[in-house]
């Protein structure tokens, strides 16, 4: 019995729907923490590092999980992933408002928390939603389940940063503690197992999978290239905030860019979704990567003052997310869906290696220097990395064959 017999309800909308819900909620309050530096650290009398090195936690412990949750959903399902996650989710950042001691921090907002967003992770939604749809509509999908979490950026940054001022951190992480319990439920909408019947037939193993895609150039370049996008994305999301209070602006200057940010990427990841159905997904990714570190250079020069910060947040939140529709379009066109969540999970390790990076060098630097400028050009020169690096990866879908041996096939697809 497939999961609309056993839900007659659950047709592929619902299921789209419930996918986007989900990744409003778990990317929302992840994508909005970053408005606690500033608060929590004068509250507590501790420098950003302290701050910034949970989030670091946050961000590696989320990517080192992701292939482990990723895999669990490829054979049984999302919905008990999805459970568990929005419980340790709770659990984390209710720990992070009862810290006291920077070890609790990291503990609780680091690695608990980090655990929780990789098993409520939208790359769980995304490979969900990819079976309920053709492979011509996959992209699009894709670009929606992104889209979906921006707006959960842009309802929960505005109300968030409100709530800091009236009510004050600790209540408000307590409040997002409770908002995560509502995953669970959403999460039962979502196909309960793996309807081999949907999608392509193999007799490939998870290790077989794992093992092919490690040895694919093109696989490997875009793990690589991934990086830089939790870099600048997670650099970002922690400490602009803190930047934007620094340079003398309205801390609501703050919670207005974050959710502006979110805002323009729902149009960037639409955009992204709907380019990669027709055009080169690589090329895509190659321009993303560039203008981001033109828009990083632009910024550098502009000067301070709420226009500048507003034009940055909606030029980057065109760029924003509008990577990951074209990312894990590239995983599903060369790879297949059967083993989606667990080969997107190990190229978002790499993204996440970049965030860790990206969020720990940041307070790192501003506690040694006073400034974040160095982090500011750091950017820049990776998105120009980035950009050269997305060039060569070989689009096309692997040649797989039940009458060739393992190992010729590995030999055949990436010669």
């Amino acid at each position: 019995m497939n999961d609309f017999e056993d839900k007659p309800w659950c047709n592929p909308v619902i299921i789209i729907i419930s996918g986007c819900l989900i990744a409003v909620i778990g990317f929302g309050i992840r994508s909005i923490l970053g408005l606690f530096l500033e608060p929590m650290t004068v509250a507590r009398e501790w420098d950003r590092e302290t701050f910034a090195l949970a989030m670091a936690i946050q961000n590696l412990i989320w990517g080192v999980c992701m292939p482990l949750a990723g895999a669990i959903a490829d054979r049984h399902g999302p919905v008990r992933v999805i459970c568990i996650g929005a419980l340790i989710y709770a659990c984390g950042i209710w720990g992070m408002a009862q810290s006291t001691t920077p070890l609790a921090l990291h503990v609780f907002g680091g690695f608990l928390t980090g655990v929780g967003v990789a098993f409520t992770g939208f790359s769980l939604a995304l490979a969900a939603m990819a079976r309920v749809v053709s492979s011509k509509k996959r992209s699009l999908v894709f670009g929606l389940g992104t889209a979906a979490g921006s707006l959960g950026q842009v309802l929960f940054s505005p109300i968030c940063q409100a709530f800091i001022t009236i009510y004050g951190w600790n209540f408000s992480l307590i409040i997002l503690a409770a908002s995560s319990l509502f995953l669970i439920p959403l999460a039962f909408i979502l196909p309960s197992g793996v309807e081999e019947g949907k999608i392509e037939r193999s007799e490939q193993k998870l290790g077989e999978a794992v093992k092919e895609a490690s040895c694919h150039r093109g696989y490997v370049l875009l793990t690589m290239g991934f990086f830089v996008c939790g870099f600048h994305v997670a650099f970002i999301t922690v400490h602009f905030p803190a930047y934007i209070k620094d340079i003398g602006l309205d801390p609501a200057v703050a919670g207005y860019a974050i959710a502006l940010i979110g805002l323009f990427n729902i149009v960037g990841s639409f955009l992204s979704g709907m380019a990669g159905q027709r055009w080169s997904k690589k090329y895509g990714l190659s321009f993303i990567y560039l203008a981001r570190a033109v828009v990083i250079t632009l910024f550098i020069f502009m000067p301070s003052s709420a226009f500048a910060v507003y034009f940055f947040a909606a030029t980057m939140g065109v760029l924003w997310l509008s990577t990951v529709p074209l990312t894990t379009g590239i995983v599903a066109q060369i790879f297949g869906i059967r083993y989606l969540a667990t080969l997107f999970g190990i190229v978002f390790f790499s993204h996440q290696v970049g965030s860790f990076l990206g969020v720990w060098l940041g307070g790192r630097i501003f506690d040694a220097t006073g400034s974040y400028e160095p982090m500011w050009w750091a950017g820049v020169v990776l998105g120009i990395a980035a950009s050269v690096v997305h060039l060569p990866i070989d689009e096309s879908a692997v040649a797989r064959s039940p009458l060739l041996s393992n190992s010729y096939q590995l030999h055949n697809r990436n010669k």
